[in-house]
């Protein structure tokens, strides 16, 4: 399998985010790859009244999506959607700059419930795929991982091998839709 260079989202702006560490653990389990975590908290709420410019981590993510392969984003579940940090991420993303428009985007996501963030994720993938953001959204295999609080090791480790395995499954699945989708775009040009 070819090595990838992911942009993963941490889509909390916590300072304890079991997103964060779902994203630190696969980055390095899956360190034959390159996953750069980027997190919301430097970016201002979306305001489209912001002067002529759009703001640095708008501009610097944009850069790091476009070079990326694709993107990976971890979303919490708030009030049983998207965290409005990671919406104002995406929207500051769609209104003059355009990267994710036809990436790859793979959505994980852990909650300290037992459903994990299934509701967050069905919100995000609707976002992801409205005029102006254009995403390619990776489909099935979601990976949910409920009762995150108990679910990583001191050390920030998967502790369920059956979890690891799953998250692998997914994982290697999105590293094949990227792929294909640049044997598609190749294809095309």
């Amino acid at each position: 399998m070819i090595n990838v260079k992911f942009v993963a989202i941490v889509g909390s702006n916590a300072n304890q985010s079991v997103n964060r560490q779902l994203l630190q653990f696969m980055q390095r389990h899956f360190d034959d790859d390159q996953l750069d975590l980027v997190e919301v908290k430097p970016f201002p709420m979306f305001n489209e009244n912001h002067p002529v410019t759009d703001p640095e981590p708008a501009v610097q993510l944009a850069e790091q999506i476009e070079s990326a392969d694709g993107v990976i984003i971890a979303c919490p579940e708030y009030n049983h959607s998207v965290p409005s940090g990671l919406k104002s991420v995406i929207e500051w993303e769609s209104y003059r700059l355009h990267p994710f428009k036809n990436k790859p985007v793979m959505i994980v996501g852990a909650s300290k419930f037992a459903q994990g963030s299934s509701r967050a994720q069905l919100h995000l993938r609707q976002i992801l795929d409205s005029p102006g953001v254009f995403a390619q959204v990776f489909a099935g295999n979601e990976f949910l991982l409920g009762q995150a609080k108990d679910a990583f090791t001191v050390e920030g480790d998967l502790k369920d091998q059956g979890t690891i395995d799953f998250l692998t499954l997914c994982y290697n699945g999105f590293k094949d839709f990227v792929a294909m989708h640049q044997a598609a775009q190749e294809a095309q040009a």
